[in-house]
């Protein structure tokens, strides 16, 4: 077989002469760049033609309104200059301005007002006041009178009783000795662009009139709308307004290829360019492919050299096709022993072929779950070891399945970890559980020194009964009832020594069927030990029929009391009254639909901040002073070491509640659904007043 260097070798030499492509390249770019350069500039030629065109008309456009406007003026002011000598009566008014309407369709009437503002003449018959013209046309007319000098008036808009935009022209009748009114010529603006713009004009532009505020005051759009490639602006000065004269040619850019002729020379020199560069880029790629193969070839050797996950590959048969030095040191097996074999493996753990032969069928039907699995594998010298296996499909280029992949991790560490962690976590519980022991010795002499001062009493009192001859039999008779209360304060001090004695005892974890009932009456008293100091009120719910729960009762009494302890705590800055603690437990059904056990601590507290909420669970996180921050850490580890879950969330009346819940097993879910509604026991505990 001839080897990879003899395989590139013929095509390593273009490389050597590429030199010789360069010239054609170079030429064809020249040639390129001349060809579409000529469009180009031939573009930019006429594109600055059609703006100075542009430019040149809107220019005589501009100058053409702004005479016609000017001769209306010179107009209008001739027949104010008539009334004022008294040469034009009113009644010729009309008769006299008939000629310039005539002339001028773009002026829509013509008023003659007196000095107080009343129509002394109009062309449209109406009888006005300036008090009825538009606010800038009232202004204007004020103006006018003032400073005696003719203005236009502002554009005035459109009114429900006329849909065009007028503009006004005032021309003051004064004398030497007084003002004697105003003469107004109004001018439809859109008649303005009608009549004054050139029909051949608007066919290639759009034309807009607007105000100094940028307002539209007339359009004129007889070609189209314009494309906005060439535009330009003319401002119109008149005398009091400044209107402004857009044109917006209808006319597209240029093309930049004018004819088929440069078009096809154009399109041929495009394809001969690249027909250069694709023979180049496939020369190119072709050896930067060798290159990056030969590359390949090292770095998966270097890869499969440093990996330490294990990894093997195998058909749709299962036979090995390849394993990695990882998997083959893992095994403690060559890559020529393993390559090529079919189930069983020689490192499969001979009891679990079974289970080895029901996973390899699950992985060639195409079930097996991406998450992997755990299982034992064992060495050439019989060592057996944990591994978590990942099986995926192997696919080729094609996207066809070929067999699987599986990446094979020795776990044997991280088990030791986890098991050194597991025991440090119990030793950790246990340290808590003596540190709470710490926080109620104080009281615990003063809680047994209760019942044993009672059974003193008691059997002093049944002494001196038997010491005395001279009882009556109906005295003798009370001692009974004596003796049977000193019983019972001698079982109430030992169930708090066994209590304590439970609680604080270092063991391994072990579940068995417990009531939470009887869970909450073991830790009663040391809740109680803890209330009594700060005067807090215990109320304790436990909802009737509830089923058994498979648990370990220490671990859950730990949990207990760390939560009230920590109620309590939270209480203290609080008046007395508010120092209410309730324990409640019944049954709640899980977001699975699981039956759970739900146990909720409510406090009146000063409850939790939102800063602090979001790291309450972290470990070594605490907002006491002296605390570890183990507490709610080891209290959540204990929950879902039973399969629970542990959270919190506000109380409505002030503070916090406490809340986890514990699954309850398969026969108790369906046991019966016990209704909250049969039963509840209530049990009030408060600080004690005095001695028995």
């Amino acid at each position: 077989m001839p080897s990879l260097q003899q395989l590139v070798g013929p095509l390593i030499s273009p490389r050597r002469h590429a030199w010789r492509w360069g010239l054609p390249v170079v030429l064809t770019l020249l040639f390129l760049t001349i060809l579409t350069g000529v469009p180009w500039q031939a573009q930019r030629m006429e594109a600055t033609d059609r703006q100075e065109q542009l430019i040149a008309d809107t220019l005589w456009v501009e100058q053409t309104i702004r005479f016609q406007l000017g001769r209306n003026e010179e107009s209008l002011k001739l027949v104010a200059s008539e009334i004022v000598d008294g040469q034009l009566l009113p009644q010729k008014f009309n008769t006299r301005v008939a000629s310039i309407l005539n002339n001028s369709h773009e002026i829509h009437r013509l008023i003659w007002f007196d000095a107080d503002g009343d129509a002394v003449a109009d062309t449209g018959g109406r009888d006005m006041t300036i008090g009825d013209l538009s606010q800038a046309a009232q202004a204007a007319a004020a103006r006018v009178a003032t400073t005696r000098v003719p203005r236009y008036a502002a554009p005035a808009p459109a009114t429900p009783e006329s849909s065009a935009i007028m503009m006004d022209y005032f021309v003051p009748l004064v004398t030497e000795q007084r003002y004697l009114g105003t003469l107004m010529m109004s001018y439809d603006t859109a008649a303005m662009l009608d009549e004054m713009v050139p029909w051949w004009f608007a066919q290639e532009n759009q034309i807009d009139l607007q105000d100094a505020d940028e307002n539209l005051v007339a359009h004129r759009a007889a070609g189209g709308i314009g494309r906005g490639v060439y535009t330009h602006q003319r401002m119109l000065e008149l005398p009091g307004q400044t209107l402004a004269l857009r044109t917006n040619s209808v006319k597209s850019a240029p093309r930049l290829l004018p004819n088929l002729l440069v078009g096809s020379v154009v399109a041929l020199t495009l394809g001969l360019a690249w027909s250069l560069w694709a023979l180049w880029r496939d020369i190119n790629r072709r050896l930067a492919t060798e290159g990056a193969l030969r590359e390949q070839v090292s770095f998966r050797t270097a890869m499969e050299n440093s990996l330490v996950t294990g990894m093997r590959a195998r058909d749709l048969e299962g036979r090995l096709t390849y394993v990695n030095p990882a998997f083959c040191a893992m095994v403690g097996m060559p890559a020529e022993t393993l390559l090529g074999r079919l189930p069983p493996m020689p490192y499969w753990v001979p009891e679990a072929t079974a289970e080895y032969q029901k996973r390899f069928a699950e992985v060639l039907a195409g079930t097996v779950t991406p998450q992997g699995f755990e299982t034992s594998f064992q060495r050439a010298d019989g060592t057996r070891f944990p591994v978590l296996i990942f099986e995926s499909p192997l696919l080729d280029t094609n996207g066809v399945q070929t067999g699987w992949m599986g990446s094979i991790l020795d776990i044997s560490e991280q088990k030791r970890a986890e098991d050194l962690s597991r025991r440090q976590q119990e030793k950790l519980q246990s340290s808590a559980r003596l540190a709470s022991m710490g926080e109620i010795a104080s009281t615990l002499a003063h809680e047994l020194n209760q019942p044993l001062a009672a059974i003193s009493s008691y059997t002093t009192g049944a002494l001196n009964l038997l010491d005395d001859p001279h009882a009556s039999p109906q005295r003798q008779a009370q001692l009974r009832p004596a003796l049977e209360k000193a019983a019972t304060q001698a079982q109430r001090a030992g169930q708090i020594i066994r209590s304590v004695h439970a609680f604080v005892k270092q063991r391994e974890p072990t579940r068995s069927p417990v009531q939470m009932r009887a869970i909450v009456d073991a830790v009663e008293p040391l809740i109680a030990l803890q209330a009594q100091p700060s005067f807090v009120q215990v109320a304790i719910t436990v909802a009737a029929l509830l089923p058994s729960i498979q648990a370990d009762a220490v671990l859950l009494e730990q949990v207990l009391l760390n939560l009230c302890r920590n109620a309590i705590e939270s209480m203290q800055e609080q008046p007395i009254p508010r120092r209410r603690l309730h324990i409640e437990v019944q049954r709640s059904v899980g977001s699975t639909g699981q039956a759970m056990l739900l146990t909720a601590i409510t406090d009146q507290g000063h409850g939790i901040d939102d800063d602090i909420a979001a790291r309450l669970f972290s470990p070594f996180f605490s907002t006491k002073a002296e605390g570890m921050g183990m507490g709610l850490n080891i209290c959540r580890t204990a929950v879902e070491f039973h399969g629970g879950s542990l959270w919190h969330r506000p109380n409505p009346q002030g503070g916090s509640v406490f809340c986890f819940t514990l699954p309850l097993s398969e026969a108790a879910s369906t046991d019966g659904k016990t209704d909250l509604a049969h039963g509840e026991h209530d049990a009030m505990t408060s600080p004690p007043s005095g001695t028995a």
